[in-house]
């Protein structure tokens, strides 16, 4: 691991550029990809040309109308699943919860449903694809913790339960069972209805409550700070696209290329866990 910044830069940005964009715009909305999580051991999705890696993911209309999508599904969470909960917020969670309690981020908006930014002390955040620690059921919209219907899974699935195999991103596993035909999935305790996990699938719609809330945070800030996302998905790149057309500056942390490229006023090619300790320094702000 690099212990500075200049070790890690890529393009013409600087920490010190930041630092300025931040002091000239008071009212900065962050908003956060997978490339913030990956210091924390949890996978990307994509390279740094923004290709996606692995196999095509689950469609939310498969994985609501066909069983065996379902059973797949939950066979390969269960497995990932542990891994998953033991993942820590890394530097560049913390430096953003700290950004926020000095007042240089005005909120903070996630693609990701890892939880991190929950545990690292952001309070102003919005999960614009949710959050994996939460399952929701369909019918009676009861809300489950993501731990308790492990515990289900496990003891409905023993087999299956000692398995081990090399973690994919948002909890999945490197996994294709033999055999699921006897694969038990947990139904809602109160209705018998159809769990789902609390996020957004491939294939599915941003849910509107989360879409104006992410639109209100948008309008409120003077600039954007796009840190770990390549823009690839449409429901984070849209952002993008709304701030340049309210005439809004947009700066990025990421490394590799991003879909809004061609938007941003200053870009920080650099891994984010080096990138934000190194700002908080600069600007003198103590980490939470």
């Amino acid at each position: 691991m690099n212990n500075s910044i200049n070790d890690d830069l890529h393009a013409g940005a600087s920490v010190e550029d930041l630092v300025a964009f931040l002091h000239r715009h008071p009212k900065v909305l962050a908003l956060t990809g997978a490339g913030i999580s990956t210091a924390s051991g949890i996978p990307d999705y994509r390279d740094k040309d923004g290709v996606r890696r692995g196999n095509a993911p689950i469609q939310g209309p498969d994985f609501r109308s066909k069983e065996p999508v379902r059973k797949r599904y939950w066979a390969r969470s269960m497995v990932g699943w542990p891994a998953m909960a033991r993942t820590l917020p890394n530097a560049g969670h913390h430096a953003i919860a700290s950004m926020e309690k000095a007042g240089y981020l005005s909120a903070v908006l996630t693609q990701n449903v890892d939880g991190l930014h929950q545990q690292a002390g952001s309070s102003k955040l919005i999960e614009l694809h949710g959050n994996i620690h939460r399952v929701v059921c369909l019918n009676c919209r009861t809300e489950f913790s993501r731990a308790g219907i492990q515990v289900l899974l496990e003891q409905a699935n023993p087999a299956l339960a000692q398995t081990t195999a090399k973690a994919l991103p948002d909890g999945d596993a490197q996994l294709e069972p033999d055999a699921l035909e006897d694969f038990h999935i947990p139904a809602c305790r109160h209705c018998g209805g159809m769990l789902q996990p609390d996020v957004v699938f491939f294939g599915d719609n941003v849910p509107r409550a989360w879409s104006d809330a992410a639109r209100q945070a948008l309008a409120e800030a003077d600039a954007l700070l796009v840190i770990g996302s390549s823009l690839m998905v449409f429901s984070g790149y849209r952002f993008c696209r709304m701030a340049a057309e309210a005439g809004k500056p947009i700066a990025a942390i990421n490394r590799g290329i991003t879909r809004a490229d061609d938007l941003l006023s200053l870009k920080l090619e650099a891994a984010s866990e080096i990138a934000l300790p190194e700002l908080l320094q600069q600007m003198s702000i103590q980490t939470s």
